[in-house]
């Protein structure tokens, strides 16, 4: 979803909330009614999918880049499967990371396809298709939990333990693309991402149902970079806090912080005018690898721009050692045991 959400979503239900209630209660009955009867297909290789709850922000990506990474480490040739948000590319396409811009195909997809095999669909069928094809034996599907109309083998879901689900309420009133009780119904394991109680019944409620509860964290990666170096911030990303955050954390400055919309297509005059206020208080420029792809790949001025604006590198990190790991030996069990199903039917 595209836009700035409320800030009302994240605080307790308000006379905002309540009035919009009533469309909430629409949407919630449609998303329902579509994750319970929508046909969910096959397909002849294992499915992983990283979801969340809410609209944006709990930092799917670098989840499932990392366990692509780990999935090439034991061996398996992962594929990433996307619908390509924010990218006006309608059809079916291989990502190219070097060569792709990220107003056809996405932010988002750029950053999956240099660690991994990656297909924009809005077919995600086709899509997962196309990847097996090229050889991929694990699909890993970045979002898509609650519609996508491809059969998933193992769904984890994504959650921010600061924010958690907001003011708990389903789409316009808050942030929740479908009542949680029916998303719970379908997930089968939820990742705790950072520190915070923002939502604690939510991994309650996994446990009490037997299903697995795992944490993570995003962590810098170019630390050295930023320690000790006043800067100035933005970012367009689904929850701008948190790279201000990740900032601090790496020992960085943040003097002035500049949020915009998620997957914001920047312009020059933009560029030009948060580079001018940066050299005006000497400060350095920064900003997230995604929004860099979208500055890198969009017009020559914003490529230009490129060399002055510094990137803060982050990666996902599971608390427990062997998770990952276990999340792909779980899908892969999964995987083997339907396909083998449909063989013997």
């Amino acid at each position: 979803m595209a836009g700035a959400a409320p800030d009302f979503w994240w605080r307790k239900a308000d006379w905002r909330s309540a009035a919009l209630r009533p469309l909430a209660a629409v949407y919630g009955a449609v998303a329902a009614h579509r994750m319970r009867h929508a046909p969910r297909v096959p397909v002849e290789v294992p499915v992983l999918c990283v979801g969340n709850f809410t609209v944006g922000g709990e930092g799917k990506t670098p989840v499932a880049i990392a366990l692509a990474r780990k999935a090439r480490e034991m061996g398996l040739n992962p594929g990433f499967l996307s619908r390509g948000h924010g990218g006006a590319h309608g059809g079916l396409h291989r990502v190219d990371a070097s060569g792709d811009d990220a107003a056809m195909v996405g932010d988002e997809p750029l950053l999956l396809a240099r660690a991994a095999p990656t297909v924009v669909a809005r077919d995600r069928v086709d899509g997962a298709r196309r990847l097996i094809g090229e050889g991929c034996d694990l699909i890993i599907m970045d979002d898509g939990f609650q519609s996508a109309h491809l059969a998933m083998d193992f769904a984890l879901m994504v959650m921010d333990a600061r924010r958690g689900l907001g003011n708990g309420l389903v789409l316009p009133a808050g942030p929740l693309r479908a009542p949680l009780d029916e998303q719970m119904r379908h997930a089968d394991a939820l990742l705790c991402m950072g520190e915070g109680d923002g939502a604690q019944d939510v991994p309650n409620r996994f446990e009490r149902a037997g299903k697995a509860v795992f944490r993570a964290a995003v962590q810098p990666v170019n630390v050295d970079d930023f320690r000790g170096r006043r800067v100035l911030a933005f970012a367009g990303i689904g929850n701008p806090s948190k790279f201000f955050d990740s900032l601090r954390s790496a020992g960085a400055e943040v003097a002035v912080a500049r949020p915009f919309p998620d997957h914001h297509p920047y312009t020059h005059a933009e560029l030009q005018a948060l580079l001018a206020e940066a050299e005006a208080q000497g400060l350095a420029l920064v900003t997230t690898e995604k929004d860099l792809v979208r500055i890198s790949t969009g017009t020559g001025t914003g490529a230009a721009l490129r060399e002055k604006i510094l990137c803060l590198r982050i990666e996902a990190v599971f608390s427990g050692q062997d998770d990952a790991a276990r999340i792909i030996e779980q899908t892969i069990s999964r995987g083997r045991e339907r396909i083998g199903r449909s063989g013997r039917d």
